[in-house]
C-alpha cells in the first residue's frame, strides 16, 4: 500500500514535469498523510493543481469516515469495485510525489523506509478522484492512489507499490475518454524503474504532525 508520501518539488519543477499553466508557492511536504488536503492534477482541470482530500469518498458513501479506509485502490480490481469503477472511467488524476514510505516489520517494531528516485524531483502517481456531498450539502472532493504489485526493486521491501506513471503517459491518463478507459489498464502493471533508491528513516514519520526534511534523512 501507500500510506504516506513526500512532495518537496519546487513550483518550477512541478510546472515543467506536468506542463501546468502556473503553480502557486507552497511549502514542501515530507509527511503527507490520509485525510489531509493535498495538490493533485485532475482530468477536469489538467493544467492546474487542485487541492483534494486524501481518502476517496464515493458519491454513495454514508459518512466521511469511509474515506480513511479508501486511501488506496488496487489496480487488479479498480474496474470492478463499486467504490472505484465509475471514477476509473470518468475521474482520473495524477498525484505529484517526490517519494513515498513503506514499513517493514522488525523485532522492535515497524521500520519506515523511504523510496524515491534521486534524479527525479517529482513523478506522477496514478489516482482517482470523486465528489461527495455531506448532509449539509457541502461538496467534498477526495482522491485515492492506485497500487499494484511491487516491482523487482521494491519486492524485498513491500509486496505492493503505488503506480508510478511514465511521463509520456500523463496526457493519456488524464485525457482518455470513458469509452477508451480500458486501454489504460496496461499502465497499472508493475514496471521496473531505473534509479530507484531506498533507505531507513526515522520513526518520527509515524506521527503525522511531524513534517520536516529530517524525515527523509537516512539513519543507517
Amino acid at each position: 500500500m501507500c500510506g504516506r508520501y513526500v512532495l518537496e518539488a519546487t513550483p518550477e519543477q512541478l510546472q515543467m514535469a506536468f506542463d501546468l499553466d502556473n503553480v502557486p508557492q507552497f511549502a514542501p511536504r515530507y509527511n503527507i498523510a490520509p485525510t489531509q488536503l493535498v495538490p493533485v492534477i485532475t482530468n477536469e482541470a489538467p493544467r492546474v493543481l487542485t487541492p483534494l482530500r486524501w481518502g476517496l469518498l464515493p458519491s454513495w458513501a454514508k459518512d466521511e469516515s469511509m474515506g480513511s479506509k479508501m486511501i488506496n485502490a488496487r489496480a487488479e480490481t479498480v474496474t470492478e469495485k463499486p467504490a472505484f469503477r465509475a471514477a476509473f472511467k470518468r475521474r482520473r488524476c495524477i498525484v505529484p510525489a517526490s517519494g513515498y514510505y513503506e514499513w517493514q516489520q522488525r523485532e522492535d517494531g515497524k521500520q519506515p523506509i523511504y523510496i524515491h528516485l534521486p534524479d527525479v524531483p517529482v513523478f506522477g502517481l496514478a489516482g482517482l478522484w470523486e465528489v461527495w456531498h455531506n448532509p449539509n450539502g457541502d461538496e467534498i472532493r477526495t482522491y485515492t492512489i492506485i497500487t499494484t504489485q511491487a516491482n523487482a526493486f521494491t519486492t524485498p521491501l513491500h509486496h505492493r507499490m503505488p503506480v508510478i506513471l511514465p511521463p509520456d503517459a500523463y496526457d493519456e491518463w488524464l485525457h482518455t475518454d470513458e469509452q477508451g478507459a480500458g486501454a489504460l489498464i496496461p499502465l497499472l502493471q508493475p514496471r521496473d524503474i531505473d534509479g530507484m533508491k531506498a533507505f531507513e528513516v526515522s520513526r518520527a514519520v509515524n506521527r503525522p504532525v511531524v513534517d520536516d526534511p529530517s524525515l527523509i534523512a537516512p539513519i543507517n
